[in-house]
């Protein structure tokens, strides 16, 4: 059976732009276009509008406009963070020592390999527990005189688990050392204030919260050491050069404003479709393994491993019956091999080679769950079929 309309569920991946995000854009293409270094008119009205977005961002993260950098995305925002800490940090003869987690989006765990690979810095990697998250305890045990920088995500896009970020950057405070955080997937479901958070830098992408894809934000705490990764121009309190993009950066601040005001209704909505679907994986299908923690976790998010199938085998047919889903990160699917949060949270490699990541969002309905539920046990078992030893 094939769904009357397509289900998509892999929001975790990227999400519709919000029509009401585009018709704030609009303006800003054709009829206020003005680079916003200029002196003119059309130049005023484009900074006006940059800083009216800027405004709006600190006021949802709690801190000062001046604290905010608009970036191309969230992996940006992540590189110039965590290379610009490290770089800036050591070269006020504060130390060479990283501490982050197995579980990190890519856009982190490279960016410290390539720091100890390419520019001899040292990095602790602190292990995660079986639903992939991190103690406190560890990381307080890591920490070295030389500890400069600590990351730590706040959400993972893998599993959904919300890590301990308050207590960790509470930590990260007491030693007076720079706490990151890695915020996408937790920017449209979670508190983003940042003295709650006890964070120092934190990371948000546009196309995870209904903003187009090619948008980001990067906050960084006031008196935060950080050498820039770019030169360039003076944009973005010298962090960030280039002429900004000014229809883009409108958007992901309408964007922000949105999802953290409907965030109360829309969590209660999603977390009955998330819970309703994994109940019906767990209860209907054998075999099957929630992965993540069962209750700390995303609103939204629901992850799955099947003993005796592949995940791209899973996928195709999902598509084909009309409904768009995810092995893992997006940034991995295709990839012959288990994912590094699965494995870093101890899945054997067969196992964690059968992964699925289904993410609801706004127009996920409860029919969509429900055909969802309908069609999958048929898919798993067809999968089955050509693993000769599972059957």
């Amino acid at each position: 059976m094939s769904p009357q309309r397509e289900i998509y569920l892999d929001h975790a991946a990227s999400t519709p732009t919000d029509p009401q995000v585009v018709e704030v854009m609009l303006p800003y293409f054709s009829q206020i276009y003005g680079n916003a270094s200029g002196l003119h008119k059309q130049a005023r009205a484009s900074a006006r509008a940059i800083d009216d977005a800027r405004h709006t961002v600190a006021d949802i993260l709690g801190c000062s406009p001046k604290e905010i950098v608009f970036t191309a995305c969230g992996s940006e925002s992540d590189n110039i963070a965590i290379r610009g800490v490290a770089w800036a940090q050591r070269q006020a003869g504060k130390g060479n020592h990283l501490i982050t987690t197995p579980i990190e989006h890519h856009a982190v765990d490279h960016t410290f390999n390539q720091l100890c690979d390419k520019f001899d810095f040292e990095q602790t990697v602190v292990p995660v527990d079986r639903y992939g998250v991190v103690n406190p305890t560890d990381i307080a045990a890591a920490i070295r005189p030389e500890t400069v920088l600590i990351s730590v995500m706040y959400a993972n896009n893998e599993v959904g688990s919300l890590q301990p970020v308050a207590e960790i950057g509470a930590l990260a405070r007491e030693r007076g050392i720079a706490f990151h955080t890695d915020a996408v997937q937790a920017a449209a479901y979670e508190p983003l204030n940042v003295d709650s958070l006890n964070v120092d830098l934190l990371a948000i992408s546009g196309h995870k919260i209904y903003a187009p894809k090619g948008i980001g934000i990067l906050y960084v705490r006031k008196n935060t050491l950080l050498l820039s990764p770019f030169t360039g121009g003076s944009h973005e309190n010298n962090r960030r050069p280039g002429t900004e993009n000014v229809p883009y950066i409108v958007g992901i601040a309408k964007a922000l404003e949105l999802v953290q005001a409907q965030r109360p209704v829309e969590n209660t909505r999603q977390e009955a479709l998330r819970d309703r679907l994994i109940a019906g994986v767990l209860g209907t299908i054998s075999g099957s393994h929630l992965t993540g923690h069962p209750t700390r976790r995303l609103a939204n998010h629901a992850s799955f491993v099947f003993e005796g199938c592949e995940a791209d085998a899973m996928l195709m047919h999902l598509d084909m019956a009309g409904i768009e889903a995810a092995s893992g990160s997006a940034c991995t699917t295709g990839m012959p091999e288990p994912s590094h949060v699965l494995t870093a949270m101890g899945l054997p490699h067969d196992l964690a080679l059968g992964a699925l990541r289904l993410t609801v969002g706004r127009q996920t309905t409860e029919a969509d769950i429900d055909t969802t539920l309908e069609i999958l046990p048929g898919i798993i078992e067809k999968v089955r079929q050509l693993d000769p030893a599972y059957a």
